[in-house]
């Protein structure tokens, strides 16, 4: 992706400014006062994401491919949404709205008529994204979605790296899942890393990339350091949450996820993939996620 936009749609309240690239529709400037940037600035030398749109899968597939009946189709890493040109449907000073619709091009590698809505709405220190899948064709349609978005690790209020946390809204007893060096799902579960509801950030915790929570209790999480402000991210309909860094690198990922990387060996039909969703000829799902800036 590009670092630098042909056009960013702005959009503003009097505590954030946000700056959305139509290419992915994907959230890239977001700035507390137009002076604290809060998202990673997608350095190409480290990773040139800020906060993709996963979709019509998260994570990968097995050899890269996946059978649907007798056909075999062919996706890259979360899929192709996020080097794709969105409409813009809509764009005021407080919200903005975008789309992808299905063309000849992603028919070929994933052959649904469908319509790819995202809504991104501020209120005061409050960034809402909306997202709506839709399936406009006659069959039924498997697709999983996601979002990414990478926040600056330190965030810009003064406090170390090594401070800050992710601070869970529920108990997370439940253990943890890891990828291979193919991106695949491997069947081991690793006991939690979370202790009293508290992830403590550390680079040896993404030495095997991804952590990947599947059987979360909590719909939000806190992410900063004690004594300053705080990132708070809701996810109300998420299924799986994954966390992710490379070593060293100064942003943290926490992603809110309907769906999941294949897991090692799978081989069935596309929609017998976990975390796949499936939507009936004119049926719809919505997704969103909240950011909030807490404390400044």
């Amino acid at each position: 992706m590009p670092d630098q936009p042909r056009s960013w749609v702005s959009i503003s309240s009097d505590d954030l400014t946000v700056e959305i690239d139509p290419l992915g529709a994907q959230l890239s400037s977001l700035k507390y006062r137009s002076a604290f940037d809060l998202l990673w600035n997608g350095d190409p030398a480290v990773w040139a994401g800020r906060a993709p749109l996963l979709f019509p899968i998260v994570g990968v597939l097995v050899d890269g491919t996946y059978r649907l009946g007798s056909q075999t189709y062919r996706l890259p890493r979360h899929g192709f949404a996020r080097g794709k040109l969105f409409a813009v449907e809509s764009s005021g000073a407080s919200a903005a709205t975008f789309r992808l619709a299905a063309d000849e091009a992603s028919l070929r590698v994933y052959p649904f008529e469908f319509e790819l809505d995202v809504r991104y709405e501020l209120e005061g220190a409050r960034l809402s994204l909306t997202t709506e899948i839709r399936n406009k064709g006659n069959a039924e349609m498997p697709a999983s979605f996601g979002y990414h978005p990478g926040f600056r690790w330190p965030l810009p209020f003064g406090q170390p790296r090594s401070g800050h946390f992710i601070e869970f809204e529920a108990d997370e007893p439940k253990p943890a899942r890891r990828i291979d060096s193919f991106g695949l799902l491997t069947p081991e579960h690793h006991p939690t890393p979370i202790t009293r509801r508290r992830l403590v950030l550390d680079d040896s915790l993404f030495v095997q990339d991804v952590l990947i929570f599947d059987q979360i209790n909590s719909r939000s999480v806190l992410y900063g350091s004690d004594d300053a402000p705080r990132i708070k991210v809701d996810f109300p309909d998420a299924p799986y949450l994954g966390v992710w860094t490379k070593p060293g690198a100064p942003f943290i990922c926490i992603e809110p996820w309907h769906g999941i990387t294949d897991p090692e060996g799978f081989c069935g039909d596309f929609q017998a993939k976990p975390g796949v969703f499936t939507l009936k000829a004119g049926e719809s799902m919505s997704s969103r996620m909240d950011i909030t800036l807490l404390g400044a």
